[in-house]
């Protein structure tokens, strides 16, 4: 999930909450939403990998 910040920048986070904080984990914050989808596609190839 790709949310842009008050500062213009876009940060990643997990599709799932964390069940000991109820929040979702940061995986990276980027200039671009671009970047933010290459992250994201390289994060979900990784947890396929077997």
């Amino acid at each position: 999930m790709i949310r842009k910040l008050k500062s213009g920048k876009y940060r990643l986070y997990s599709e799932k909450k964390d069940p000991k904080t109820g929040k979702r984990k940061n995986l990276g914050t980027f200039d671009t939403r671009e970047a933010a989808k290459k992250h994201e596609k390289e994060v979900q190839f990784f947890k396929r990998k077997k």
